[in-house]
């Protein structure tokens, strides 16, 4: 993330890259949408996914585009550098010129590099990261921009990872009547009420979020390695999860025991909704590490689009069987809790499992952002050949990596509004500004250096420079409408 260009390393087939990209992209995200789709209503809801996933995958392909001609230009670099090694296609990753910058191409196109095909200059071989791209083609300002952007988004992140564990476990362990886990089918509960003698639930919920915090906390301060089989078990836990909900919505309602009745629309559920869908449909930041690696990439468009018709099917079906399982005003802001309820599974252990879901995979992820964000703050203020003090190295970047989303989630555990005000500033500008402006900016640079016309064959499909407007146009209404829509919501409460 911190914008290093590193070797490819382990290879592996392009649909194993399908489904890698699937379950970066379902996350927290299609946790909190089925309660965004009952407030907004079903058919608005319904329109919104389908346009802002096709909106992902129009930036999906203009981040790809972006890593082809930022390849090429490596190699222009290499061969300007090393003119003997011209030839030689395999030139190793490590031989890539220090990252001090770039230094802009000349106007003359350089032809000697071309001599194996110029399709080859854009194979994707090395992994360069968003940040190196914005580097690459972005002005000093921009970079700063960049990572701006990049740091805001991972701040809402932890704040949501924050805010959905110790919300899980007090939704599942403030027990209340005659349910066992805490969740009543018809109950509204208050921050206020009761939950252990004189604790409230508001209470519970900070008893909570301090022992996360301590317990996960420290690793903030240390670098997070070896996390691939954790990973792969947070995965397994997920399918299972997504599975077991939907599998139990659809035997509720083919059961006649369905209770919800979604409005056609509802306006006022709009903005929480954009931000929702923008959040849930977020890859483009961990594209380059995530596609670099797949062996063959020749149809690498034609499955990223597969896999986009795959997560709005899955998506659709998550949140339609919400819907129409569940009364909207039931809907809570972490779906899986709605499980958590002896009223609608019976097995105590179903619910245990559904209702400490978010705990296990959100945990396991949440000192990899630290990190992330904490080598991002790092290279920010990053100066040439300088190093930081081991207090400001140890003490300062991690805490304030941490402390900002932990006083958030203190003050709030509101989950869709969360994830809906990360998606609709940080995420617009991930997903619609960064990809435009990356997009537009390496066209302008590969036509200099190697001609008007050099064959890109990762260029999006999207190539005409009308649709970066669009989508520029599109991030600016968006923050527009957004920002406006708080503004009244502000008003009128």
């Amino acid at each position: 993330m911190a914008g290093d260009i590193t070797h490819t390393g382990e290879l592996y087939s392009p649909y194993v890259g399908l489904v890698y990209m699937f379950n970066l992209i379902v996350g927290t995200g299609a946790l909190t949408m089925p309660k965004a789709f009952a407030t907004a209503g079903w058919l608005v809801s319904l329109l919104m996914l389908l346009f802002l996933g096709f909106m992902s995958f129009v930036t999906t392909t203009f981040v790809i585009e972006s890593m082809a001609a930022a390849n090429a230009q490596l190699r222009w670099k290499r061969a300007q550098a090393r003119p003997e090694d011209a030839d030689d296609s395999s030139t190793s990753d490590s031989e890539v010129l220090p990252q001090d910058g770039y230094e802009q191409a000349e106007t003359q196109p350089i032809l000697s590099v071309q001599r194996h095909g110029p399709q080859h200059l854009f194979e994707i071989t090395d992994r360069v990261e968003m940040g190196q791209m914005a580097s690459m083609f972005f002005s000093k300002v921009g970079v700063n921009l960049f990572y701006f952007c990049i740091i805001i988004y991972l701040y809402g992140d932890l704040a949501i990872y924050a805010a959905a564990v110790p919300s899980s476990l007090m939704q599942v362990t403030c027990a209340t009547g005659n349910d066992s886990c805490g969740v009543e089918a018809d109950t509204k509960f208050n921050d206020t009420d009761p939950c252990w003698g004189p604790l409230r639930r508001v209470d519970a919920y900070r008893i909570y979020l301090a022992v996360f915090v301590l317990l996960l906390g420290p690793f903030t301060f240390f670098d997070v390695q070896k996390t691939k089989y954790l990973q792969i078990l947070t995965s397994l836990m997920r399918w299972l999860a997504f599975a077991v909900m939907i599998v139990l919505a659809l035997v509720r309602i083919g059961r006649g025991q369905g209770e919800g009745r979604p409005a056609l629309a509802a306006l006022a559920g709009v903005r929480n909704l954009f931000g929702v869908c923008v959040y849930s449909f977020m890859c483009q930041h961990s594209l380059p590490s995530l596609l670099t690696p797949v062996s063959r990439k020749r149809h690498l468009t034609r499955l990223v689009g597969l896999d986009y018709v795959l997560i709005l099917a899955f998506y659709g079906l998550l949140s339609f069987t919400a819907i129409f399982c569940f009364r909207g005003d039931h809907l809570l802001d972490m779906y899986t809790l709605n499980f958590a309820r002896g009223s609608v599974v019976g097995a105590a252990p179903v619910r245990l499992f559904l209702g400490l879901f978010p705990v296990f995979t959100i945990s396991t992820n949440f000192p990899i952002i630290a990190v992330t964000l904490r080598n991002n703050w790092k290279t920010l203020f990053h100066r040439e050949g300088g190093t930081y003090p081991w207090v400001v190295d140890r003490v300062v970047f991690p805490a304030i990596t941490l402390l900002p989303p932990v006083l958030v989630a203190f003050c709030t555990h509101d989950l869709e509004t969360l994830v809906g005000i990360t998606g609709a500033y940080a995420g617009t500008g991930i997903q619609y500004v960064i990809p435009a402006c990356l997009v537009l900016l390496c066209r302008r640079d590969s036509e200099r250096t190697f001609g008007r016309g050099a064959p890109n064959p990762h260029r999006s499909p999207f190539r005409h420079n009308c649709w970066v407007g669009f989508v520029l146009l599109w991030a600016l209404s968006c923050f527009l409408f957004v920002t406006a829509n708080i503004v009244l919501s502000e008003t009128k409460g």
